[in-house]
């Protein structure tokens, strides 16, 4: 069964609770990555958009929800099952058309070529 890149998985803890992630610190598998600049919660149209600062020279990144593994209201925190390198290596945001389906697929094409829950040791 293909899973669903653009979807919280069930067994995220704060998925689906009513509280923002916009500014939590994001975590790759091995270390911090930046904060959150936009979140949705649209069942199947899920994603984040991540500021990663000087990380990689101010650039932001398009993550599917399914790339979460859990969410951290008292540490502001997200963490993500994708290493750094993962996430360094993804398509180029594109503020113009990242809501547009074609830009949509080639982020989901990226992240689809992963084994279920990332390389990291969630």
């Amino acid at each position: 069964m293909q899973k669903d890149l653009w979807s919280y998985s069930p067994t995220v803890s704060g998925a689906h609770q009513s509280f923002d992630v916009v500014g939590y610190h994001v975590e790759a598998t091995d270390g911090r990555i930046g904060s959150v600049d936009e979140a949705t919660y649209e069942v199947g149209e899920s994603y984040l958009i991540v500021d990663t600062g000087p990380w990689i020279f101010g650039k932001k990144v398009m993550l599917p929800a399914s790339t979460v593994t859990q969410i951290d209201p008292q540490e502001k925190k997200v963490f993500l099952s994708r290493t750094k390198q993962e996430i360094k290596d993804a398509p180029e945001f594109d503020d113009a058309r990242f809501k547009e389906p074609e830009y949509r697929s080639q982020v989901g094409d990226y992240y689809g070529r992963f084994p279920y829950g990332g390389t990291g040791a969630f």
